[in-house]
């Protein structure tokens, strides 16, 4: 048989084996009451778990392995940790287990007792050809419960993952949340393909700058372009004229440096998504919205938080240009509805998340799971593949998850740490 010590540790964890005339390798009679909680540090494998070893019963540590041999090659006779150990689970027992304390450790062989068909399932899972996930076969076929249940353990921890890069700002910005807020979200206006120069603008121009000139619509846009790079050229058109010359006056006031302009990507975007768009759309923003972070903390209908963003007017100018001094067609720029969603999905979910857990308040938490549940569901290919395989998907909440467990459980083979895998195991 071909497997890994964590099939056995499953085996174990699950008491997948026959278990009738349980006995240790010395003949003693074997009763398990509790398989005991796994360790994932130092230590034995699993800890405070509960048998019966003829009439005495146990509380203690279980250490499984593929051999009862591994137990030295591991170097565990060295380590007093394991002297508390009261069971040994192996495939197969190739070596009488004695401490370094002169003590015996019972030893459970599991060679005879695991099944032909819980195998055939693990070794398809895990040694299989399959093209998209190791489950493809069978996930459409888990009953909705169980998929619901375990994705939502998985959309917490890529919410915790991800997380935790908030709390590093937060604490790089001496807990400022608003500034923190507004690095991110400068960030996800860009996408992916220009939220690093967003990013770097943000960090070039802080908001307690902004907010001195919260007034004049004008100085918030000069002061974006201008750190961004885009008013260093010539430039001929009027509009872009005066914000040259209001952002020569503020660059010196509070003695900015702007980032590099090379580092902004046109090339393979549609007009609407140009860096100019979005600039222009992040400064009307910033021009109607004072103290962004606190506003969202207090809106809880999801209608009210797309308006803070779809409401948002771009100056005229824009409407017939999508880069200065290029006349084009006339069209709005406001943003749309999809780009919306990407903005509430990617920086406000995670605030409302990140900014609940720091401070323990769970019903912040909670907000930010509904507001996904909210949300439509992305379109891309690792969704369209779950979709083709029988998995319904809705909603942000389900294409959120299911990216998590594709990127981090299936295409690792964790099928054994993954609640659909554990399902289809133990049914079949």
């Amino acid at each position: 048989m071909l497997f890994n010590e964590d099939f056995l540790h499953y085996v174990w964890k699950f008491r997948l084996f026959e278990r009738a005339g349980l006995q240790t390798n010395d003949g003693e009679e074997l009763e398990i009451f509790s398989a005991g909680l796994p360790n994932s540090d130092s230590g034995p494998d699993f800890q405070n778990a509960r048998v019966r070893i003829g009439q005495t019963v146990w509380a203690g540590n279980v250490e499984v392995h593929l051999s009862s041999s591994d137990w030295k090659k591991h170097n565990h006779h060295t380590d007093d940790a394991y002297n508390n150990v009261i069971l040994h689970v192996v495939y197969r027992d190739d070596e009488p287990l004695i401490l370094t304390n002169g003590r015996h450790v019972p030893t459970l062989e599991l060679q005879n007792r695991i099944s032909d068909n819980l195998y055939q399932r693990y070794h398809h899972l895990i040694y299989g050809n399959q093209s998209i996930i190791p489950c493809e076969a069978n996930i459409g076929s888990v009953d909705g419960l169980t998929l619901h249940n375990w994705l939502t353990r998985v959309l917490v921890e890529r919410l915790e993952k991800k997380s935790a890069a908030v709390i590093d700002a937060l604490n790089i910005n001496r807990g400022d949340w608003e500034e923190t807020f507004y690095q991110f979200l400068a960030a996800n206006f860009g996408f992916k393909i220009n939220a690093l120069p967003f990013e770097l603008l943000a960090k070039s121009l802080p908001q307690i700058i902004l907010a001195k000139h919260k007034n004049s619509a004008m100085q918030i846009e000069a002061l974006i372009f201008g750190q961004a790079g885009f008013l260093k050229a010539d430039i001929k058109d009027e509009y872009p004229q005066k914000l040259k010359n209001e952002y020569e006056f503020l660059q010196k006031k509070y003695k900015l440096t702007p980032i590099e302009n090379h580092l902004w990507k046109f090339m393979r975007l549609r007009p609407p998504n140009f860096p100019t768009i979005r600039l222009a759309q992040f400064a009307a923003l910033i021009v109607n919205s004072n103290h962004l972070f606190s506003k969202i903390l207090d809106i809880k209908d999801v209608k009210d938080l797309r308006e803070l963003f779809a409401g948002i007017t771009v100056n005229p100018y824009w409407e017939t240009h999508y880069r200065f001094d290029v006349e084009s067609a006339a069209l709005s720029k406001n943003m749309g509805d999809a780009s919306v969603d990407i903005i509430l999905l990617n920086t406000l979910a995670l605030f409302l998340f990140s900014y609940g857990k720091h401070t323990q308040q769970q019903h912040y938490v909670s907000r930010s799971l509904k507001l996904l549940e909210l949300l439509p569901n992305e379109k891309n290919n690792i969704i369209a593949d779950f979709v083709n395989l029988g998995v319904k998907i809705n909603t942000a909440f389900e294409s959120q998850a299911l990216l998590e467990l594709k990127n981090n459980y299936c295409d690792y083979k964790k099928c054994l740490h993954c609640g659909v895998g554990n399902k289809i195991l133990k049914l079949g």
